[in-house]
């Protein structure tokens, strides 16, 4: 059942506290950097957005060391990140070049044969072509460090479990979009609640009114303090979904290789001699 590996993620993050400095270190990036946009701008904002989910990123790969042996502190997960970390970036760029390529393809012969491209066929097909990329390669990073694998192996892996086991892979993304959906339901309602008196003018808004109505807007209604409660709320959902999420999908892969039926060789009759050297029948 799904549910059991989520139990058992749970588990892992009252056991192993250094479980959660990915999320409290990617909630703290996800707040400053709402806090640079609104200040600053998109400029500074999107440069740091590169640098800090590299960081986040490098911290979840020494995440999933800690959740394999079952314990751990932040030395190892600091130790266990710079030893993996690229094993488990290279096969994600390898998955975003394939994807682009793919992407771009697609648009040259629809352009070479006459038919016109916009942004928005482009954006659909690419959405189509994600779908299936993130469902059967989902579990290329857990497999890099559990199983020790290569770039393209531990891509072959994942997609390997995912078509044998598709049904229990299916189950385990609906349990993390609701698990997502409670989280995020929750703290939007924390945030309504908070900004209640500055949002209560919308309410009162006609039709026209909402459909010319731009972010921009709203974060002028909400204010300098709105600003800092949003970015309190961003902190909290990073913090708390994060390692949930990572957990949840180590414990779950764990669970995918034991339920796997290996492949093993055709068994060939023979012995050994006195040296331990093998003679084949």
């Amino acid at each position: 059942m799904v549910l059991e590996e989520l139990k058992e993620a749970l588990g892992l993050l009252r056991s192993i506290p250094a479980l959660w400095i990915p999320g409290l270190v990617t909630g703290i990036f996800a707040a400053g950097i709402w806090m640079i946009y609104n200040n600053e701008g998109s400029f500074f904002a999107s440069r740091f957005i590169l640098i800090c989910s590299l960081i986040s990123f490098f911290l979840i790969t020494g995440s999933y060391v800690l959740i394999m042996n079952g314990s751990g502190n932040i030395r190892e997960l600091i130790n266990s990140s710079i030893q993996y970390f690229f094993r488990v970036l290279l096969p994600l760029l390898v998955i975003i070049f394939c994807t682009l390529i793919l992407v771009s393809l697609v648009a040259i012969t629809f352009s070479f044969a006459g038919i016109p491209v916009d942004q928005e066929f482009v954006g659909i097909f690419a959405f189509c072509i994600l779908v299936p990329v993130i469902f059967f390669t989902i579990f290329f990073d857990t497999a890099a460090v559990f199983e020790n694998l290569r770039v393209f192996d531990a891509i072959r892996r994942s997609i390997g479990l995912v078509s044998v086991q598709s049904g229990r892979v299916l189950g385990f993304f609906v349990i993390s979009a609701a698990v997502c959906f409670t989280i995020m339901f929750s703290l939007m309602m924390v945030w309504e609640a908070a900004l209640y008196d500055k949002l209560e003018p919308l309410t009162h808004f006609n039709e026209t009114q909402i459909a010319t109505f731009t972010p921009e807007q709203l974060v002028g209604i909400i204010g300098a303090d709105g600003t800092v409660i949003t970015a309190v709320c961003l902190f909290l959902g990073f913090l708390v979904l994060l390692p949930i999420l990572t957990t949840y999908k180590a414990c779950f892969f764990r669970s995918l290789t034991k339920a796997s039926v290996p492949v093993s060789p055709e068994a060939t009759s023979g012995e050994f001699d006195s040296k331990g050297r093998w003679y084949k029948y």
